[in-house]
Formats: C-alpha cells, structure tokens, sequence
C-alpha cells in the first residue's frame, strides 16, 4: 500500500511539473510499455486533471497500473492531434482505441497527368501525384478544394473522353474543357501552377494573394465571387498550420536537437520514418564541453549499430562535424549525411522539426533543475561570497523605464535555485520626477524592500544581486548600511557577465560554464524580464487611455479619430477650428473649445528639466544628497516613524486603478522555510 501511495504521489508530481505548452503524453508502466497516449492544448492542465476530483474506474485503473509518464512538446495542438494518431498506431497501447484499419487523414493531391486534377484522398500512392497535408479537418480540406473549382476552371471528370461538345461545367465556367481542347496544356499548367503557390507557398503570401482578390471582386460588385475568395481564405488559413511530425517524404531521417544549463545537457532525438514521427529519444548527461563539440560526441555515442542510422541526420549546426560524418562511414559503411535545413521548399518542414527537438530538451533540462535543484550553483556561490551557509534566498533587483517615463523596479526571488513567484514583487518608483538615475532609482527601492522587512522583523535574503556594475552595487550597499544589515551584495554586467562586489570596481570574470554564473545570469535575466513587462504594461495603459480624452466634449470614439488624422497634440493644435468641427463632427463652439483646450495642455508640459533635478541627476547617486538621503531612510528604518497621514496620501494618489501597484510596494513577510 505504501509502495502505491508513493508510486501516486511520484506521478502526481511529474503531472504538476509538465509545461503548459500543447503535446502529447504516454501512460507507461513498469517494463515500461505504453498504456495510454493523450494529447492535450496544454500538458500541465490536462496531466493534473488525471489526480483532481472523483475519477470513473477507466481513470482509475490507468492510474494504478501506470509507473511514469512521458510527453513530447510540439509547436501547436494540430501536430499533437497528428502525432497522438501516429503513436497509437505505432505501438497500439492497451487503453486507446484501436479500430485496425489503419485509416488516416486526409490529404490534397495534384494528379501526375497532363491535365491534372486536384483530389481529396486517404490513399497515397507513389504514381508521380503531388500530396500535400495530411489535414485533420477534413471539412476544411473539402471547402478549399471545393473553393478552388469554383474559382479555377479544373477539370472535373477523372476520365478524361474526347469529346466534340463541351459539357455544362463548361458553359457555366467550372471547367476549361480540355477534353475539346479549349485549352491547351501551357495555360492549364499555369492555373495548376497558380494552385500549388497556394498550398506551398508562406500561408503570409497566399492569404495576402486571396485578399486581393476578394477586394478587388468586392468594389466590382460580384459579391457571389468575393464569398468564394473568403471562404477559400478561411479554408486555407485552417489547412496549412504548420505540421512538424507527419509529411510526404519516405526518405528515413533523424533530428537531432540538445540544450544546456552549466554543465546538464539534455539531447532529443526525432525519429522520422515513412514520413511519420514514430519515436522520441531523450537523453540526459552532465558535460562541460563546448556546445559545438556536443553534437559531435553524442552521435559518436548514440549511433551504435547499422540499423539505427537513417540516411539523413539533420542537426541545427554541421561546424565541425565533418570527422564525425567519416566516422559513420568507416565504422559502418554507410553513406549518412550529417546536414542542417536547406533553403528549399522543405526548409520550413526541417526546421520546425528541429526547433521541437530542442524544445523538448529545453523542457527536460527545466525538469532536472526542478527535480535536483541548483546546489552545485548555490555551493560556488557560497564560495564565493565567502559565507557560511548556503544562499537559499536570493533577492534580485533591475530598473526599468523609457526615456525617465514609467519608471519601475523589479525584484524577484530565487529560492533553492529556482524562482519563487509568489515573491515576485513591482515597485513604482516616487522620488526621480522624470529624470534618470538608475543609481538614485537603486537606494529608492532598496530602501523600500528593506525598511520594510526591518520594520516588520520579516525573514532577509542571503544573497541580493542587482542588474548593473559597480555604480548600482555602492548605490545598494550604502542604503544597506545605513540601514544596518549585512548581507552580501552583487552586481551582473550584462556586457561582459562581469561579477561586481562592493568597493571594488575590479570585476571578478567566471568561466563560461561556471554554475555560479549560470544562475547569476538565470537572476538577472528574470529581473530583467519582469521589471521590462511591468513597464510595458504600464506603457500600453497610458496609450489606450488617450491623451486626447482629457479634451472638452472628447470621448473615446472621438479620441480614436483625433489619432488616426493628427496623431499627437502638436499636430492637432496646428488644425483650424473648422478641420476639428468637420472631422470629429462638432459645433464650431464646440471645436474653438477643444483647440484652446489643446493649446492650454501644450502649455503646461514642462520644456526641460528643473535646475535643482537637472543638478542631482549629475551627482550620479554619488553626491552628498545621495549620502543624506540615505541617512533619512536609516532613521526612518531604525525609528518607524512614517506617519499616518503619509500612508493615506501615498494610497490615495495610487488611486483604484493602482491597488495591485500598491500591494507590490508592500508586501507581506516571507514564510519561513
């Protein structure tokens, strides 16, 4: 019963642990069968759902005979829809349904004759027919070829008799008859032609060649026609979804793709055969190799017999692998070719392929760092902050604005080596007033975290890392000390990845593959990250409450058609009182009220920075304004004495729209762990 109640629980946790990405997922047991294969628009959600609520008897005997479960990360929920069909073929796992006559989906052809047809079939035949697909909805792929016959004149009969009098589909336009030879073969070959741009062309390009045409139907009036563009459009759109893991071509081929955190490597392989995905490979070590020499090993260790090596290995980089291509043909004499996707028509195919590989060995190398955590990183930084515990919590800072304006502050939380969302935090930054000074921007929202941490004896960091070098790293250190704590402190310089401590404006350089790095640089490219959404964020708020709003009689519809015909303030106010009326529909009053309004907010924005900002903004955070303000907040932190008043203004000028703002700049203590 035990040994059942962690085999759950161990499943449970793989469950909670997958991506939210779309894919597919194997049921396996013991001697490591596969019981079930699923598909899901997003793993995590659909593999959770498994171990939530009251489950029937099917549910709950997949569960109990089950020992893992696996799943494969594709590009979007059409190729998981494709691959589950593949898989449930290939190995018929106990718990799908199996109906043995082996019918697949859809696909379109060209027929290799003289004058070709363009067909809807299930059967592929090697008779020099173009096929193209397979396509899951088999009602869009009815639509478009339906589409196109209505819009090209195919041929529609599939003997083609010589005939002395052409049939209806002639006379009301759906066929060219070439049977009587109104056509020749030149021009039908450009129509086919025409057709394949559409099924093999950037669905980009397609779509925007059907568009066209449906316009230009429209303003000729031929409604009728316009309907059959639009609804070849919508077909289209539906069919070409990129597929990655079924095509036409029989040639067998492996891809290949890896990804790295320090020394973990995690490799995929993609087996194609038959033009069918039929076999992931995952595979895990620990390498401190460069990336351009990882390849090159694992083929060498991975192919060990005949049998196993396809004609073509596709890799995303062939530098240096030339040596290892003479190895395949001496010690097997085969002729495989190590390549990369070519600029042809298959390139898209190839790369797609490749780019799944390497997203599963991404997504892999996420669930080692989960399952193991980062000791070996925490253990060298340990070492190198010279501390006598291992730095479980680490606090990381970043600034973030646009030219002064938005500006915030991130600070983000890494516990065991992994993040911590829940204390994520944002801070709005009060005390620039439009300047910016990343240093000043620095004391303000290290003060503000740890004021209030102090404050309310909450749990400290063991170690804070800041975006930024030896400026950002003393602008820290004296609002830390002036507050009393001693914890340790440094600084990531994106440029070099140079590591700052205080006081010391000679930065330490780690290797490449160092673990300390790693995570340092996982850190702050969180920071980086979060602070640069919240100002995004903050950005589109301002754009989508427009300035133009603010105008007497001016509302949103009105806003709206200000910025498509004069786009800012300044143009506007050049506008006569008569262009306003007749653009936005207004009384000549009413229009002479909204060009003053608009000359009177033109006005009022500042021309330039104020003398007293202009001269701190020089200090670079390093003047004695910084040092006294740094003081205050010591004895605002050592004193407690923010005043009541203080606090309701500050939340007041937040207003409504700010709440969540204002939690961040407030948050509650960690738990302790």
């Amino acid at each position: 019963m035990k040994a059942q109640t962690e085999q759950y629980r161990i499943l449970h946790e793989t469950a909670l642990s997958a991506p939210r990405s779309s894919g597919v997922y194997l049921w396996k047991d013991a001697a490591a069968h596969i019981l079930y294969v699923g598909k899901a628009k997003n793993l995590k959600n659909r593999l959770s759902s498994y171990f939530s609520g009251q489950k029937d008897i099917k549910t709950r005997i997949l569960v109990s005979k089950a020992s893992s479960i696996e799943y494969i990360t594709t590009a979007n929920e059409y190729e998981a829809l494709i691959l589950e069909n593949t898989l449930i073929k290939e190995h018929h796992p106990r718990y799908n349904i199996d109906l043995k006559d082996d019918k697949s989906y859809p696909v379109a052809g060209i027929t290799n004759e003289v004058f070709p047809r363009i067909i809807k079939t299930r059967r592929i035949i090697q008779d020099g027919t173009l096929y193209y697909g397979p396509f899951p909805n088999a009602g869009a792929l009815g639509t478009f070829i339906d589409t196109l016959g209505s819009i090209y004149p195919l041929r529609r009969c599939k003997k083609m008799p010589k005939r002395r009098n052409p049939c209806m589909y002639y006379h009301i336009g759906r066929c060219a008859a070439p049977c009587c030879g109104k056509i020749d073969k030149h021009s039908y070959a450009s129509i086919i032609d025409e057709i394949r741009d559409f099924l093999e062309e950037k669905i980009e390009v397609s779509a925007a060649k059907l568009e066209s045409r449906m316009k230009n139907a429209a303003q000729k009036l031929e409604f009728e026609k316009a309907a059959r563009f639009r609804d070849c459009l919508a077909a289209l759109k539906t069919l070409r979804i990129q597929n990655a893991v079924a095509d036409f071509n029989p040639e067998n081929r492996d891809y290949i793709g890896f990804y790295a955190e320090g020394p973990l490597v995690s490799f995929t392989v993609l087996k194609m055969r038959s033009g069918k995905l039929v076999m992931r490979d995952l595979y895990r070590t620990r390498s401190l190799k460069e990336n351009e020499e990882l390849i090159s090993e694992f083929i060498t260790a991975y192919y060990t017999e005949e049998s196993m090596i396809p004609p073509k290995i596709f890799v995303r980089d062939k530098r240096g692998l030339e040596l290892t291509q003479k190895w395949l043909s001496d010690t097997f004499g085969l002729q495989s070719l190590i390549t990369v996707p070519e600029e042809t028509d298959a390139f898209g195919r190839h790369d797609a392929s490749l780019n799944m590989a390497v997203h599963n060995a991404k997504e892999d190398i996420i669930r080692r760092m989960r399952e193991r955590g980062d000791t070996p990183a925490l253990e060298e930084l340990k070492k190198l902050i010279k501390s006598d515990t291992l730095p479980m919590r680490i606090e990381g800072f970043d600034i973030a604005h646009l030219g002064g304006k938005f500006p915030v502050a991130s600070l983000i939380s890494f516990y065991n080596g992994n993040p911590d969302k829940k204390n994520y935090r944002i801070f709005r930054l009060k005390s620039l007033d439009g300047r910016i000074d990343d240093f000043e921007s620095m004391r303000e929202v290290v003060s503000r975290r740890y004021t209030r941490l102090l404050n309310e004896h909450a749990e400290m960091p063991d170690l804070i890392m800041v975006d930024g070098g030896i400026g950002q790293v003393n602008a820290a250190k004296g609002v830390l000390d002036a507050l009393g704590l001693n914890i340790p402190l440094v600084g990531l310089a994106e440029k070099n990845e140079d590591i700052y401590f205080p006081g010391n404006s000679t930065p330490l350089s780690l290797p490449r593959r160092s673990d300390a790095l790693r995570l340092l640089q996982r850190v702050r490219d969180e920071t980086h990250r979060f602070a640069t959404s919240r100002n995004q964020r903050l950005r589109t708020k301002e754009n989508t409450v427009s300035i133009f709003t603010r105008l007497p009689h001016i509302g949103r519809r009105r806003a709206a058609l200000i910025t498509e015909k004069w786009a800012t303030l300044q143009d506007l106010s050049r506008a006569s009182v008569q262009d306003i009326a007749d653009a936005l529909t207004l009384g000549t009053e009413q229009a002479a009220d909204v060009h003053k309004a608009v000359l009177v907010m033109l006005s009022q924005m500042p021309s330039s920075v104020p003398d007293f900002a202009r001269n701190e903004t020089q200090s670079n955070g390093g003047t004695d304004t910084g040092q006294t303000y740094t003081a205050q907040l010591a004895r605002l932190a050592l004193g407690g004495d923010v005043s009541e008043a203080d606090t309701d203004n500050n939340r007041n000028e937040a207003g409504a729209e700010d709440t969540a703002s204002l939690a961040a700049e407030n948050p509650p203590p960690y738990k302790t762990v």
